[in-house]
Order: structure tokens, then sequence, then C-alpha cells
């Protein structure tokens, strides 16, 4: 038998109810892992509260880093034994044990260990394929980043910094921003009240040619303002809720902007895509240039905590539940 955390009905963390299932077992193509460690992100949060849907009852969570326990036929390239690591679904990462499609899986290097890959992958995909495809960041741009302070945000000031960029980091207290600037911020704001103003000031009135907001409904329409004329606005998250309707023209009234709504399974549906990212993600993490941060930990039967924390801002970097 194996354990999860299930929901049968949308909600508070009080939803997530902790369960004994039969351990599942792999068909063709798929392998069984048992998990070491599996991430929280935000994304867990969406369905829980049903913003996204999923069938009900359900285990959710979307990543995680574990051992593999046996094979399914047709799987080549893994064994029982082998450590791996996955991210971006589909949902049943908060289990002791789950079965997952064998070409999701990716071999972990010998220096990532657990904690470590269930904390980065996927926040560290998500940051390589925002930083290097959604918008190909130059060095010596300058770059606006909501929730600098956050799991992905901590990720992509350092990956930015690498690349040469200058992160203007959006936060919510004084302790995130030492936090966001001690990852490679080159400036900091705190709260988003005056926040064009702010970011026309940094810039000598140049504005930025790209947006990565992970807060939706609050900063929208605040972070279009601070967009130069051909400017880029990545919504990937919806922290404060999911944007309301507005009218497209604005985006030209703006200065003829591009909005995008970048999507993890998109970017990672081809194998050679996952495989790419993740590899760059591992030689990011084992030069030094990226440093994952997992400043939080909980037992995977009190995920129910690790929800409140998270929605309560009271979480900086990754956190692993722990099985």
């Amino acid at each position: 038998m194996s354990k999860a955390i299930r929901i049968h009905t949308t909600g508070g963390p009080e939803v997530l109810k902790w369960e004994q299932l039969p351990t599942p077992q792999p068909g063709p193509n798929e392998a069984l892992i048992h998990h070491e460690a599996v991430g929280l992100n935000y994304i867990d949060v969406y369905f829980r509260t049903g913003l996204y849907k999923a069938p009900l009852p359900c285990t959710i969570g979307m990543e995680g880093a574990g051992t593999v326990l046996a094979v399914g036929d047709n799987v080549s390239g893994l064994a029982p034994g082998d450590r791996v690591a996955y991210a971006g679904g589909p949902l049943g990462a908060y289990a002791t044990e789950r079965v997952i499609a064998a070409d999701r899986l990716v071999k972990l290097p010998p220096e990532i260990d657990f904690k470590t890959a269930a904390a980065m992958m996927l926040q560290g995909i998500t940051a390589h394929f925002l930083l290097h495809r959604t918008f190909k960041v130059q060095p010596g741009q300058n770059i606006l980043l909501h929730a600098a302070a956050g799991g992905v945000g901590l990720i992509m000031c350092q990956w930015a910094k690498h690349i040469g960029a200058n992160v203007i980091g959006v936060v919510s207290t004084e302790e995130k921003a030492a936090l966001a600037k001690a990852n490679g911020a080159a400036h900091t704001i705190i709260g988003h009240a005056t926040l064009a103003a702010d970011v026309k000031r940094i810039t000598g009135g140049a504005m930025v040619p790209v947006v990565y907001d992970s807060v939706g409904k609050d900063t929208f329409t605040t972070s279009l303002d601070c967009l130069a004329p051909l400017g880029v606005m990545v919504n990937y998250g919806n922290a404060s809720g999911p944007v309301p309707p507005f009218d497209v023209a604005t985006l030209g009234t703006k200065g003829s902007l591009y909005l995008t709504r970048p999507v993890f399974a998109t970017y990672t549906a081809a194998r050679a895509d996952l495989a790419a990212s993740a590899a760059a993600l591992f030689a990011a993490v084992a030069s030094g240039a990226v440093k994952i941060q997992v400043n939080q930990t909980y037992r995977l039967e009190d995920a129910a905590a690790a929800h409140a924390a998270l929605e309560a801002r009271q979480t900086t970097g990754s956190t692993v539940l722990l099985p």
C-alpha cells in the first residue's frame, strides 16, 4: 500500500486529506517510482481551489524526485534503482509512490540530491524557457520580475544575472528585497503602487523590454505601463487571481505590446525540449551559476500547512514535501 494526499472537493488547505491507497503498477511505457521528495508549487493551489479543473477525487502535485521501483513493457533507458525526477504533470506527485510515463522522467546526475531536484525541476525548467525561449534575454538588458524572492523568482534572478541582464525585482517586504538582491537582482522595488514610476526612474525613462508577471490580477495593468514600445508582457501566474478580460486594443495604445501566457506543458511537450531544458538546468546548478534554495520542508502528510504558508506569502525560495 502507498499513501497520498487527496482532495475530494475543492477549497482551502483543509480539503487536503492523507489517505492510504493501493500501490499502482506500471503499464506499457510507464515507470513506478518511490518519491524521496515532492515539490510544492503555486499551481498546486490553483488545482486545490478549483481555479484549474481536475476530476475529483484526485491527488495533486506536479513535481517530484525519487527512485525507480519497476518499469513496464516497452521502456528502455530506465531500470529499477535509477535516480530520477520529473515536473509538469500529469497530477499525482503528492504520494509516496506513483506511476508516470517513462518519457517524462529525466535521470539525475550524481551531484543533484533528491530534495534539490524536487525543488528545482518545475521552477528551474520554467525559468529556463522564460529567459531563453519565451523572451530571449540579452546581456545588458533591464528586465522586470515580479515575485523576485519566490521559487521561480530566485532562480530567474541568478540565471538572468549569469546571462548579463539587470533584474529589477518586485517584492512585498524589505526582507524579500534583501533576498532578491543577494541572489542577483540589480534593483528591487517593494510593492507596486508606484511601479511604473519606479521603473522609469531606474531605467532613465527607457522602461523595459520584458515583464515577467506571476501575480496576475493586481499587477497586470501596471506591468503593461512598465514596458517599452514593442515590449513583451509575460503573464505566467495568478497569485492574486486571474487577469480579468480586457480590450486587446490596449496593447496597441501602450506601444504595440506583445502579450503571452506561456505554459509548462507546451514548452516541454516534446521529449527533446524537456531533456534540453533539464540538461541546461543541471549544468547551471552544477556550475554554481544557479543555487537552489530549499528554505522550507514539510512532511507530505502536512501539505495543508505548507499550502497555508505559501498562500500567506510566508515562504521564500523553494519548499519541499518529504514522504
